[in-house]
């Protein structure tokens, strides 16, 4: 079997940005709003604000949220085309790993049949 880490890496920490029950409440709220500055963010979600930095950065390292300065503030946006690839691409492999599911009882039989 050959594993690239450095993928499987890269893919977990993009499920846990998006898996976590505070940055999926951040993220639902920056999508209502469409565009937020992290005051808004903090301060109507009644967090912490270094609470509300370190999600947020981990959901900028994912490339799930998107930022633009306008003026003294940094506004967030969802990043909708990576997360729709994201989920996308965890759809497919749900999908795949079902599919494995069923193959493997069915070719156990065969075997067993042969043998």
């Amino acid at each position: 079997m050959n594993i690239n880490l450095k993928k499987l890496e890269t893919a977990a920490e993009i499920i846990r940005a998006i898996s976590h029950p505070i940055r999926l409440k951040i993220l639902a709220f920056i999508d209502k709003n469409k565009e937020i500055n992290v005051n808004k963010i903090y301060g109507s979600l009644r967090l912490e604000q270094s609470i509300t930095s370190q999600h947020l950065k981990i959901m900028r390292d994912a490339h799930v949220v998107k930022t633009e300065r306008k003026g003294k503030f940094i506004i967030y946006s969802v990043n909708y085309d990576a997360v729709n690839h994201y989920l996308s691409c965890i759809d497919t492999f749900l999908e795949n790993l079902q599919t494995a599911k069923k193959e493997k009882p069915a070719a156990a039989k065969k075997k067993a049949a042969k043998a």
